[in-house]
């Protein structure tokens, strides 16, 4: 009986759990139903723009004078004067005295060949008074043997020779004058064009030979930059190796930086160099810039303060020159850019095209090409690596740079 009654519990015990358990389940929610995830990638995308205007080409190089030559004396002697502004960094016009050097011993000169030069010109007077009286005798000669046969007279004879000597020692001596004058002229050293000494080593009193270096003066009216291009960015400059002489230069900007801000200059572009450099394999452009000792204009505020620094020789400087300017092309961030000169764009259903270009030029993150692209395209930029013609994608744009 005590057996049953156990059994009786356990069943009782089991169908009130699963009672419960059923209820449970009835009452329990739903479970939320979810999509399963995307197939399709999510791509970056940045927009095409079509370019205007010239293509830029950037470059780089160091400033440099256009004309630089050594200041020497072309005769030797003592210093006895020196320009007090014959000093590294002064400015000097062109004809400015720089120093002198002592005129005694060459005034002396100048008249040492004076003198000689009256003294041949006194014997040139006597050779033409000589050989006006020997032709004289001659013709008194012919007229007496005027039935006979008049031998003619020789050169000796009527004293030619002798006349021809004079005028050539006239003629020399004139020259020694003039040598002496000229080197007379010499001992007073002026600056050969407007521009700036870089170093000078003279005072009074130093003893100078013809030709002794004693100081260095460079052009202010110009300086140039030189910047190494490669083969295909040189190719983007208008007539760089056709220079026609009637059209407009080519024109270039200097960027400089001085303090905590750029200044620029307007330059152009002159000459290019006629041979490849031996280690590098670039090209070399030279650029010019015009009044250089004159403020550049801010990058900041586009103005050309009183106060701004001149153009140095010896700045490194970035140069950008206005390039050939395309019928079309367009503008794209270089991560658009795919391997082997593709652009992936998406199109209005999501579909993905790839489209070859042509590129024209790299700038920062932009890259100059042309191809089909269209305006306001968009350009896959980054989310999937790789990527075929027709394939879906779900496109954005991509975060600002």
């Amino acid at each position: 009986m005590r057996r049953r009654t156990g059994y009786l519990i356990a069943v009782v015990v089991v169908v009130a759990s699963a009672g419960v358990a059923t209820l449970l389940v009835s009452l329990a929610p739903e479970p939320e139903t979810r999509e399963p995830p995307s197939q399709i990638p999510y791509a970056e995308t940045a927009m095409v723009v079509a370019g205007s205007g010239p293509i830029p080409v950037h470059g780089a190089g160091t400033v440099r004078p256009s004309a630089e030559v050594d200041i020497a004396p072309q005769v030797g002697g003592r210093v006895v004067w020196v320009d007090a502004d014959f000093h590294s960094g002064r400015r000097l016009d062109a004809g400015r005295t720089l120093f002198r050097i002592e005129e005694a011993d060459y005034e002396y000169r100048v008249r040492e060949a004076q003198a000689a030069l009256a003294a041949r010109q006194v014997a040139l007077l006597e050779a033409r008074e000589d050989a006006e009286i020997a032709r004289a005798e001659y013709e008194r000669y012919a007229e007496k043997r005027s039935g006979d046969a008049t031998p003619e007279a020789s050169p000796l004879t009527l004293r030619i020779p002798q006349l021809e000597a004079a005028e050539a020692a006239v003629k020399r001596e004139e020259a020694t004058l003039a040598q002496a004058k000229l080197a007379l002229s010499r001992t007073r050293v002026t600056a050969p064009f407007d521009g700036i000494v870089r170093d000078e080593s003279v005072d009074v009193g130093q003893l100078l030979t013809a030709g002794q270096p004693v100081g260095r003066l460079f052009s202010s009216d110009a300086v140039e930059v030189v910047i190494p291009l490669s083969d295909a960015d040189a190719a983007l400059i208008p007539r760089l190796w056709r220079p026609e002489p009637d059209a407009d230069p080519v024109v270039a900007h200097v960027v400089a930086e001085y303090g905590d801000a750029a200044y620029a200059w307007d330059g152009y572009v002159d000459r290019a160099d006629a041979s490849l450099d031996a280690e590098t394999r670039t090209i070399d452009v030279i650029v010019r810039v015009p009044k250089p000792l004159e403020p550049g204009m801010s990058v900041r505020s586009g103005r050309r303060p009183d106060t701004g620094p001149p153009l140095l020789v010896g700045k490194f400087v970035e140069v950008v020159i206005q390039g050939v300017v395309p019928a079309s092309y367009f503008r794209v961030r270089r991560a658009a850019l795919q391997t082997g000169d593709e652009i992936w764009t998406v199109g209005g259903d999501g579909r993905v095209a790839i489209v070859p270009v042509r590129i024209l030029q790299r700038v920062d993150d932009e890259v100059f090409v042309t191809g089909a692209l269209e305006d306001g395209q968009p350009a896959v930029v980054g989310g999937i690596r790789f990527a075929t013609d027709g394939m879906a994608v779900r496109a954005g744009p991509a975060p600002d740079r």
